[in-house]
């Protein structure tokens, strides 16, 4: 039977993971809506320094410069932006891989930036992560049953050794993979089948919350909607949370409860799926949005496209006041001087609309980029724009 198969009974093993987690005393899962991770403030800056010998700091690359947000318990954020913006690094910090400059992480109410030795490690297990690489990222020398079954040796509470060979056919089989296949070797694998092992490997130690960076960036159309697919399986049977990168806007949106849109180190517009796709109020947003293909002839050919100009500013210096003023339409002033706040925009709050969600602008306004499918009707007497037809409009920003 081929890996790639999604119509393996995983099910079955996805249950018997879970109650063998609880039996092993793992803490209960938070009530769904629950924040379960709390990050205020977050800061990770670069040092840049000058000479050999007598080294000194002559700047910082601000990679992320406070950033601010929930998860709850059983959500799925999506964090979509340009390359560069910080998506990475955020999740980096939240595992640990990347120690922070500043800012808080509360998990479950505990600040992990302060933890160490045995508190942080019983923390990392419950955090874990799912590499962009499905190649990369597993170590071509060893095995499948020995890559999944690693994290193990870290953690040797989860799983007695008489039991680990079980525990690691269990993963293969609910991550769609044959579990006789625990003696291969990454290179023998598809990039789908290898992303699902990296699934598999962090699912391991019965974690609460998956951070996905870019998990289907490197796959194939059709492969992402099977490992797109899978996550949201796991989600139900597991009870996890998502943190899930990407630069598919369309892939953030299908998977996502809530959409948080990054520019240079901050999220600039965070709300609902809903909220974010069909009400931007962010000029950034609403470009990203109107760089989307729109497979609908008529809707493409009536669509608004927003070209930014000029380049994205350096990490290393940043512009004063909105750090998006220096590419915005909209910029007056006051974006020069003010730092625009995330919050419910003034125009907003005393209205009930979806528009009313944060947004980090001086001048935000509600604008629906792309008409929906079918919502615009051809008037009588004019001829229907040939579906073959591309958008002439030079490029949008760069989601790579």
């Amino acid at each position: 039977m081929h890996a790639e198969d999604t119509g393996r009974g995983g099910a079955a093993g996805g249950s018997t993971l879970l109650s063998e987690a609880r039996e092993a005393g793992r803490t209960q899962p938070y009530a769904e809506g629950d924040p379960i991770l709390e990050v205020r403030g977050l800061v990770k800056h670069y040092p840049l320094t000058r000479g050999i010998l007598f080294k000194k700091q002559i700047g910082a690359v601000k990679a992320v410069d406070g950033v601010d947000f929930d998860l709850a318990a059983g959500e799925t954020l999506g964090i979509v932006g340009e390359s560069g913006c910080g998506k990475s690094t955020v999740a980096k910090m939240l595992v640990n891989l990347e120690p922070p400059t500043g800012g808080v992480i509360r998990y479950k109410g505990e600040d992990v930036t302060k933890l160490s030795g045995r508190a942080l490690k019983a923390v990392r297990r419950n955090i874990q992560m799912v590499f962009q690489d499905p190649y990369t990222s597993l170590n071509p020398r060893m095995t499948v049953g020995d890559i999944i079954g690693e994290p193990y040796e870290i953690h040797p509470e989860v799983a007695p050794k008489g039991s680990r060979l079980r525990k690691v056919q269990d993963l293969l089989d609910v991550v769609g993979l044959n579990p006789e296949y625990i003696n291969r070797y990454p290179h023998q694998f598809s990039g789908g089948q290898r992303q699902r092992i990296g699934i598999a490997r962090g699912l391991a130690l019965n974690p609460e919350i998956i951070v996905a960076d870019e998990p289907v960036s490197a796959l194939d159309v059709s492969v992402q909607a099977q490992v797109v697919n899978l996550l949201d399986r796991l989600q139900a049977e597991f009870h996890l949370s998502f943190l899930f990168i990407a630069h598919d806007l369309s892939i953030v949106r299908h998977i996502s409860d809530r959409v948080g849109v990054m520019y240079l180190g901050r999220i600039v517009e965070i709300g609902t799926d809903e909220e974010i796709y069909d009400h931007p109020t962010h000029p950034y947003t609403q470009a990203l949005l109107s760089a989307v293909p729109v497979p609908d002839p008529t809707a493409r050919e009536h669509r608004e496209r927003i070209i930014l100009h000029g380049d994205v500013p350096s990490p290393a210096n940043i512009p004063s006041g909105c750090r998006f003023r220096t590419r915005c339409w909209k910029a007056q002033e006051r974006c020069r001087l003010e730092v625009p706040l995330l919050a419910v925009p003034a125009v907003f709050r005393e209205s009930e609309t979806p528009a009313r969600h944060d947004s980090a602008c001086h001048f935000a306004e509600e604008k629906q980029v792309v008409p929906q499918e079918g919502a615009r009707e051809t008037p009588e007497g004019e001829e229907p724009p040939s579906p073959g037809k591309d958008d002439p409009s030079p490029e949008g920003p760069d989601l790579g």
